[in-house]
């Protein structure tokens, strides 16, 4: 049977209602706040913000006379001036913009990278302060409008065609749920199912898979600009998990801005390991862990923030045990629009999320 409201109907959303009562009080008790000021170097795990750098500590020294370390000394300078002029004619640059106006010296886009990165960290400012963006590779569906820097209005819809992820947005509305879709082909088959609509009000996003850095910002605004509940919808394997873990909070090589990027209100609505079973989904569907899936599953499992998580933690060990994991598309076994029309319908009328 599905759960699907023709309308904002208040009794459907009353579990979503619940949850964000919750989320809001939290907040107020002053929860998630963000430290002032913290420096790069070495990560610790606040639960209130994700994983953050130690204050106070330097990671390395790069000397203008040194061998080994002449030419990227060089480069930061000349990233430097080129940040210098960007911010003193108030424009903005791409990273690949900056990339390629000289990509013979600089050799590759990585190395532009970790150096606007150095930047960032070493100013103790976020990238945009620098006016260095990042290309958008997400998209973002839903009732959702909001007004770009230069002015122009943008309107999300809830038909079957996505907006880019914006790279800075100046005004946001509200809707009743954002949800986070690991990958592009889920989120373009809800869309097709006309899963927005039906679900109004809410708000779709999707990284593409790892999330850029636009996407991330714009999922942290959504939140605190409103604090809607915030859900991940991703595969029942290490990789999803991984994804969900930097929405929600942060990565190491990021953890300097982790007070601008995470939010750790962020809840795992699906697919989770003990659906796999509570549908009875055949093994035939079902894809056997590799080594590496191993590997990455310890991994996350040893991460000082799943201590904090116990029904993420009884999930993990349960693919451990079975040693299986399982693509969000295999709930088309039960029907082809099963996910759109059913399952995430009953998830979040019932608060089937962790």
């Amino acid at each position: 049977m599905a759960f699907v409201p023709t309308g904002s109907e208040a009794s459907f959303f009353d579990a979503l209602d619940r949850h964000q009562a919750s989320l809001l009080a939290v907040v107020k008790q002053g929860a998630g706040e963000a430290p002032a000021g913290v420096t790069r170097v070495v990560s610790r795990f606040e639960d209130s913000v994700g994983l953050q750098m130690i204050p106070q500590c330097i990671t390395r020294k790069i000397k203008s006379d040194s061998p080994k370390s002449v030419k990227k000394f060089a480069l930061i300078l000349k990233i430097l001036s080129m940040i210098y002029k960007l911010v003193q004619s108030n424009t903005y640059a791409t990273k690949r913009d900056i990339y390629y106006t000289d990509s013979q010296l600089f050799g590759n886009q990585a190395a532009v990278d970790n150096i606007i990165d150095d930047i960032s960290c070493m100013l103790k400012v976020p990238r945009r302060s620098l006016h260095v963006l990042s290309t958008s590779k997400g998209l973002i569906a839903g009732n959702l409008r909001y007004m770009e820097e230069d002015g122009t209005r943008v309107q999300c819809t809830c038909s079957a065609t996505a907006t880019a992820v914006p790279s800075n947005i100046q005004g946001i509305r509200n809707a009743k749920f954002l949800l986070i879709v690991e990958k592009d082909a889920t989120f373009q088959r809800l869309l097709d199912d006309n899963f927005c609509s039906r679900m109004s009000p809410c708000i779709m996003v999707t990284g593409k898979g790892i999330p850029d850095l636009n996407t991330r910002l714009l999922v942290k605004k959504l939140w605190d600009t409103f604090h809607l509940p915030v859900f991940t919808l991703v595969d029942a394997d290490p990789h999803g998990i991984e994804i969900m873990c930097i929405y929600k909070y942060g990565s190491m090589s990021m953890s300097f801005e982790a007070h601008s990027l995470t939010v750790p209100a962020i809840r795992w609505l699906g697919l989770l390991p003990s659906d796999i079973k509570r549908l009875n989904i055949p093994k035939d569907s079902l894809i056997p862990l590799t080594k590496h899936d191993q590997m990455k599953l310890d991994s996350i499992l040893r991460r000082p923030y799943i201590s904090c998580q116990p029904f993420w933690r009884k999930e993990m060990e349960m693919m451990a045990n079975s040693k299986m994991k399982a693509e969000i598309q295999a709930l088309t076994f039960l029907s082809s629009d099963y996910l759109s029309r059913v399952y995430l319908p009953n998830k979040l009328r019932f608060g089937g999320w962790i």
